[in-house]
């Protein structure tokens, strides 16, 4: 999907890209504060890089206001944390239930008022957000950028990549070089808070072929917002970070 299909930004605009939110809507209506101000009324098209459920308190009202938001052109991709919930959702199956609640799916049922962890507990999701998160992309592409949860696999092109590989990849992404990428279009990621050449899960990874976004805002109390020049390639102009409470539990 390009993004030029909803709201082309125009020469002089710029686009919004925003990091993992996994269930902390406090930093989310903080974020759109702050969004609101910077850009003025222009509606510029806003991005977010997917992984919204999970490990944080208000899965539940992050998905509501992601649904809601009328503001602009909003692009919402789908994380890996998404594909969980909907495979634990169709599925219904104690395994796939079971790897949901492994990587902190209990917490999003808990937002949903679920009291027991179970799959009668998953009647409580309403099917239009679940329908929802089915319908989310995986990638979406402008003249100058690829905006992806996970990342790429280097040397494949981009209608070629398999969803799993969009969603989940890592090593095979972080360690390769920007000539490896389709057209060599900066990409602009998140799901990895950190890794061996990021040291610091509250801090964004800016390189020059990449952007990592993924700032564990569900540990850490930070929200990272970039703004991309949407005329010109490579990285941001500029990163907001949206602060707030810390969570008292390590990440993982």
């Amino acid at each position: 999907m390009r993004l030029q299909q909803a709201g082309a930004p125009g020469p002089q605009d710029i686009v919004y890209a925003i990091g993992d939110v996994h269930g902390r809507l406090d930093l989310l209506k903080a974020a759109r504060t702050q969004l609101l101000r910077h850009d003025q009324g222009r509606e510029n098209p806003v991005v977010f890089l997917g992984d919204y459920v999970d490990r944080g308190p208000d899965s539940f009202g992050v998905i509501e206001l992601l649904m809601s938001w009328k503001r602009g052109a909003i692009f919402c991709l789908k994380g890996n944390h998404e594909a969980m919930m909907i495979q634990a959702c169709r599925r219904r199956d104690a395994d796939s239930l079971e790897t949901w609640l492994s990587f902190g799916g209990d917490a999003t049922l808990r937002s949903y008022g679920a009291e027991s962890l179970n799959q009668f507990s998953l009647d409580l999701i309403p099917e239009h957000h679940v329908a929802w998160l089915e319908s989310l992309p995986t990638v979406l592409e402008d003249d100058h950028r690829v905006f992806v949860h996970g990342g790429l696999l280097p040397g494949v092109r981009i209608a070629r990549q398999r969803e799993d590989v969009l969603l989940w990849v890592r090593q095979r992404f972080l360690l390769a070089d920007g000539d490896e990428f389709p057209d060599r279009k900066h990409v602009v990621h998140g799901h990895t808070p950190v890794w061996a050449g990021k040291l610091s899960p509250s801090e964004p990874e800016l390189l020059a072929h990449r952007t990592n976004l993924d700032t564990a805002a569900y540990a850490t109390g930070v929200l990272t917002i970039a703004i991309f020049n949407a005329a010109s390639p490579g990285g941001p102009i500029e990163t907001i970070a949206v602060r707030g409470e810390a969570a008292l539990h390590m990440f993982g």
